[in-house]
């Protein structure tokens, strides 16, 4: 009997030890898994514990607690791809570092800037980037605790050219009021020095250009009035030069002016059907005498069928007397000049050739810049302003289209306008349409 009653008692404590063990420790080791899942991230597959409430509670705040994480850690990740996302749109450098000079930040537009394709963060910053105005520059700015601002140039990796870049070092403060680093953005103001550039040369080449004819006509003025007495043939010639640099002048006011109108807001053109053939034969009407003077054959070439275009009738004339004066001018008498439109694709190229002493293929691509002459000397002397080929560019692009220009020493030039056949797009029309 005695072994029975052990049996049973044994039996008993078998299941006291299951139960205590089912409620009491079990649910704890899995408790302890899912603190330990959701310490490495992982997102458990249940929250569900079995066994006493209080356990079953923790459960439940664990739960919740994972549920926070995952949101946390989302707007974590979304707030730090939106920061990388603004960082790498933007096309200015951007620099960050701490108050003994170690990187903490950079952009990729800066890395591009200085031909870096890895820049570390905690690296030093003047060992990264060997540049001893960026170091100064930043040195002060921690010094002082002020924003600086000064201009480094830097050399383009792809072409070597030079870039002018604006750099703005504002110091970062903590809450008591301490340094702790700078701020630094790179913009690239490259296209404003060429633009200052380019009215530094405008200026200068007006002045220039006034200053001659004005000097002639000061010293002839000065003559007459020195000897009042001046022989008659004396007088006439005189009065010839003076004629002829007056006119120059007036030409070159006219040009000047033209282009100032057309480089405005307001450049008055007005759109409208033009007629190809008809533009053609109103033009070379006026440009008979001419022709006749250096005994120039003339050849128009229209394509069949050659639609009306949209554009200024008037504005499209002066490209043709434009071209037609450098035609005329640099063709050799008996020469030949044809004038020729065309469709290709969705553009109309209006086009004047001559087969004259032609343009060096150095100098070809800078024929449509205001005052560029090839050979400076000759230009002045036919009484040429250097505008003309401007002027035949910036109608052209008001009209939403563009010029090209082919040449050959001693064998002749052609210069293309290529406008499109249904007139400029909307964005291009800012003028008012007839």
């Amino acid at each position: 009997m005695w072994w029975l009653f052990l049996l049973v008692l044994a039996g008993l404590l078998a299941a006291a030890t299951l139960f205590f063990w089912r409620r009491w420790v079990a649910p704890w080791r899995d408790i302890e898994q899912l603190v330990r899942q959701i310490a490495r991230g992982e997102s458990p597959r249940t929250f569900l514990v079995d066994g006493a409430v209080s356990t079953q509670r923790v459960a439940l705040a664990l739960e919740n607690i994972a549920k926070r994480q995952q949101t946390l850690d989302q707007k974590i990740s979304e707030g730090a791809f939106g920061t990388e996302t603004i960082f790498r749109a933007m096309q200015d450098g951007l620099l960050v570092v701490d108050a003994d000079r170690q990187i903490t930040l950079v952009n990729e537009t800066l890395g591009q800037l200085f031909g870096l394709r890895k820049i570390s963060v905690g690296a030093n910053l003047l060992e990264t980037i060997r540049d001893a105005t960026l170091d100064r520059l930043i040195a002060e700015t921690l010094r002082g605790g002020e924003a600086r601002q000064c201009e480094l140039v830097l050399a383009d990796s792809a072409d070597n050219s030079a870039r002018h870049m604006e750099l703005n070092a504002v110091p970062m403060k903590n809450d008591r009021s301490e340094i702790t680093g700078a701020v630094v953005l790179f913009h690239d103001i490259t296209q404003l020095r060429q633009l200052d550039q380019v009215r530094r040369d405008f200026v200068a080449n007006v002045s220039h250009e006034l200053r001659t004819p004005l000097s002639i006509l000061h010293g002839y003025i000065e003559t007459l009035r020195d000897n009042p007495k001046t022989a008659r043939e004396e007088l006439a010639r005189i009065l010839e030069i003076m004629e002829r640099h007056s006119k120059r002048l007036a030409l070159l006011v006219d040009d000047l002016l033209v282009l100032a109108q057309l480089e405005s807001a307001a450049p008055n053109v007005h759109f409208g059907k033009v007629r190809v053939a008809e533009l053609f034969r109103n033009v070379l009407r006026d440009w008979e005498k001419k022709f006749a003077e250096k005994q120039l054959k003339v050849i128009v070439d229209l394509s069949a069928k050659l639609p009306a275009i949209r554009g200024d009738e008037t504005r499209l004339q002066e490209v043709l007397y434009n071209l037609l004066d450098n035609a005329v001018k640099y063709s050799h008498e008996h020469g030949e000049i044809r004038l020729q439109a065309e469709r290709r694709g969705h553009e109309i190229a209006l086009s004047v050739s001559d087969n004259g002493i032609g343009v060096d293929k150095d100098d070809l691509p800078r024929i449509f810049e205001r005052f560029y002459r090839v050979d400076k000397a000759r230009s002045r002397a036919l009484g040429g302003t250097g505008l003309g080929l401007s002027i035949v560019k910036h109608i052209a692009q008001l009209h939403g289209g563009r010029v090209e220009a082919e040449s050959e020493l001693g064998r002749g030039t052609t210069v293309r306008v290529l406008i499109p056949a249904d007139g400029p797009s909307e964005r291009a029309m800012t003028v008012t349409e007839s």
